[in-house]
């Protein structure tokens, strides 16, 4: 591995958000009636410079920003969650310019409806989500001639989705459901759609079938949390071996008011992008404080 590649490897590793990323909405069976509003934001940035330094390097600036907010309101026996996570970074690199290390917006709303009066652990629910980057995305040095390839931008793609079902929620840090849904790939960026499945000139592809979701949460240690979530949605019109999986694992450890680590692994498959499982693994350390 050359030294730049090596810079770019340490600035994808320091450059994350630092409080909890939370992938699903959560209604505590303690949840009292009304609006519960939460806002959580983070930073972190790293530097790194050499002048006539025998073991080598590469100077590099890189800064991420993150930000979670989450809305719930329960009335009787229904809830209604309302969640925006969003994460930007990028890293100057010399002589490679500037890369984007983090990009993603994810909002998710949520239904839900007991099916039992004293809180059970049966429920009917409803989502509607949607995922899409703010920036551009390059796949690097990838061209016939190194140079970069667009695969991405704002929108290109976009995945909104539908869902609704039955969930299986026997306690506030695990649950399971299964459920109808319908996904909508959006390529604004005729150009791009094929790469996300699209037939030439598309801008949507529109699919059916069956979505299930897994979530889960632990207390490893005090101030140390392991959270994951897993959700599949297999195409009806396709085979199983096309569902596409979304895994995503976090490690939080809590080091004071201010300040966070985590550890941040995410898996993907989704054949019409790739044939390959698509991976991200990132160690973070930065600064995490409450807005609400």
């Amino acid at each position: 591995m050359n030294l730049k590649r090596l810079s770019l490897f340490t600035a994808l590793f320091f450059t994350a958000a630092f409080a909890r990323a939370q992938e699903t909405i959560v209604f505590e069976d303690t949840l009292s009636a009304g609006w519960h509003l939460n806002w959580n934001a983070g930073a972190n940035g790293s530097q790194a410079s050499f002048s006539n330094w025998a073991r080598g390097g590469v100077n590099t600036v890189s800064v991420t920003g993150r930000s979670t907010f989450v809305a719930r309101k329960k009335n009787d026996r229904f809830g209604y969650g309302f969640l925006m996570n969003t994460r930007y970074g990028k890293a100057k690199i010399e002589d490679e310019g500037t890369r984007k290390t983090d990009d993603r917006i994810d909002i998710r709303n949520r239904f839900i409806y007991d099916l039992s009066e004293d809180n059970g652990d049966f429920k009917l629910f409803g989502n509607i989500n949607l995922k899409t980057q703010f920036d551009q995305g390059f796949d690097y040095d990838a061209g016939p001639e190194g140079e970069d390839i667009l695969q991405s931008k704002f929108f290109a793609p976009a995945y909104l989705s539908q869902n609704a079902g039955i969930a299986y929620a026997p306690t506030d840090f695990y649950g399971v459901e299964i459920g109808a849904g319908l996904k909508q790939t959006i390529v604004t960026d005729t150009s791009l759609g094929p790469l996300y499945g699209l037939s030439p000139g598309d801008n949507m592809l529109f699919e059916g079938g069956l979505n299930i979701g897994i979530y889960f949460e632990y207390g490893l240690a005090e101030n140390l949390t392991y959270s994951a979530n897993v959700e599949s949605f297999t195409n009806v019109e396709r085979k199983v071996s096309s569902t596409d999986v979304y895994f995503s694992n976090v490690i939080l450890g809590k080091i004071n008011n201010f300040m966070d680590a985590s550890l941040q692994f995410d898996l993907v498959y989704d054949d019409d992008f790739s044939k390959e499982v698509q991976l991200a693994q990132v160690l973070s350390i930065g600064i995490a404080f409450s807005l609400l």
